[in-house]
């Protein structure tokens, strides 16, 4: 009975009414409060994975892990693509030709980077055709100057699939009649969407219709490259450029997006240091709710002793209370980021939609919705974390409550 005891009295603290109502509160404080900061950064955390996965599947899935050019121009192009898909981190290789340029119709304009490329091979190195709204990548036929455009960039324009607009590039051509600058009609043939900045500032066309554009010849810009590890790049984009020799060059996505994702790193970082403050807080007031009961029971802890009860008996009592009363937040707490981070998306796509607001704007940020992704590693963690902190705030009540004297609490009883 009692190696019991820690636990049937401990639980019956928990369930027993209180004369002080002062210690009820503060009681139940603490436990809102573990549990308001165990859902909120199970929530926050799930939103960050959801940034950060959304960067590497939309933004990374668009712009390419790698890329390598010829200083002297890329001829045998296919050749160097068979021999560096041989490379055991290298899963794609497709052509390009990048030409910078403003698009021109009914007097608007609008600046975007115009990639040339091959559509039977564009499907390895990106996720472009599965983001298609209208048309294909497959109507980017040689010759007829067809162009397909992200979402954003065609509602700036206000054209449409069949529309025409004008390439104007920073390129000059000498003519007799002058010095002109380079330009060129495309025939709008589709429209694509992924959600991010992307959509507003990029362009596709057919490799060979921009190698004429750019003049080129039979030359193209180089090889974008798709790696199985994107954090590998940077250093699979200079073990290639040393293979190849210095008439070649390298460059990886940290360079135009590495400040996008550490920022998202550090931020998550950070704000969970932050929430796990809110918990510890919480979880520290329970010596505050110890502290009182172990005042206001100093008579039934004398009695225990009296009758058997050793001093660790008495600390476990404490421990119990104040673990059970952790548990009993931690576990709403899960429950209520766990839904929340299930739906949050949802929610606030109601909320816009109820309000007629848009809190994220494509325009200003690199995604247009909410991103949730839970991960139930994070969710463990943030679990283990509250619980040791709410069972070190325990010992110092559970300690005091042990070296209570039986004969100094009686002697007045």
């Amino acid at each position: 009975m009692l190696d019991r005891l820690p636990f049937l009295v401990g639980l019956r603290y928990v369930r027993a009414k209180r004369r002080n109502h002062f210690i009820s509160f503060i009681s139940l404080t603490s436990m809102l409060g573990l549990m308001l900061g165990v859902a909120v950064l199970i929530l926050v955390l799930s939103v960050m994975n959801g940034f950060d996965h959304e960067l590497r599947t939309r933004i990374l899935g668009m712009v390419p892990h790698a890329k390598i050019e010829s200083r002297e121009g890329m001829v045998e192009w296919e050749s160097l693509a068979e021999e560096l898909m041989q490379r055991e981190r290298v899963i794609g290789a497709a052509p390009f030709v990048e030409q910078q340029g403003m698009f021109s119709v009914g007097g608007r304009n609008q600046g975007a980077m115009v990639n040339g490329i091959n559509p039977d091979w564009e499907d390895r190195v990106s996720i472009i055709g599965e983001h298609m709204i209208e048309g294909a990548l497959s109507d980017l036929v040689p010759g007829e100057w067809n162009v397909v455009l992200g979402s954003m960039l065609a509602r700036s324009l206000g054209v449409g699939v069949g529309d025409r607009v004008t390439l104007l590039v920073p390129e000059a051509s000498i003519t007799p009649a002058g010095v002109f600058p380079r330009l060129k009609r495309f025939t709008v043939s589709g429209i694509f969407s992924v959600g991010a900045d992307l959509d507003a500032n990029l362009a596709y066309a057919n490799i060979e219709d921009m190698q004429t554009l750019a003049r080129l010849g039979d030359a193209i810009g180089g090889l974008r490259l798709q790696l199985d590890d994107l954090f590998a790049a940077s250093s699979e984009t200079q073990a290639i450029i040393n293979e190849l020799g210095p008439a070649y060059r390298g460059s990886d996505w940290t360079f135009s997006h590495g400040n996008l994702f550490q920022a998202i790193q550090m931020e998550k970082r950070m704000i969970a240091l932050l929430l796990t403050v809110i918990i510890a807080v919480a979880a520290f007031n329970i010596v505050s709710t110890l502290v009182m009961v172990v005042t206001d029971k100093r008579a039934d802890i004398a009695i225990l002793r009296t009758i058997g009860a050793t001093p660790s008996s008495i600390m476990g009592i404490f421990i119990v209370q104040g673990l059970a009363i952790g548990l009993i937040g931690i576990a709403i707490g899960v429950a209520v980021g766990v839904l929340l981070a299930l739906t949050i998306a949802d929610l606030i796509g109601w909320v816009e939609g109820t309000l007629g607001i848009q809190f994220l704007d494509a325009g200003v940020y690199f995604i247009s919705d909410l991103p949730s992704r839970l991960q139930w590693s994070d969710v463990s963690r943030i679990v283990l974390a509250a619980f040791g902190l709410t069972f070190l705030s325990t010992l110092y009540p559970a300690w005091r409550a042990a070296r209570v004297q039986p004969a100094d609490v009686l002697r007045y009883e």
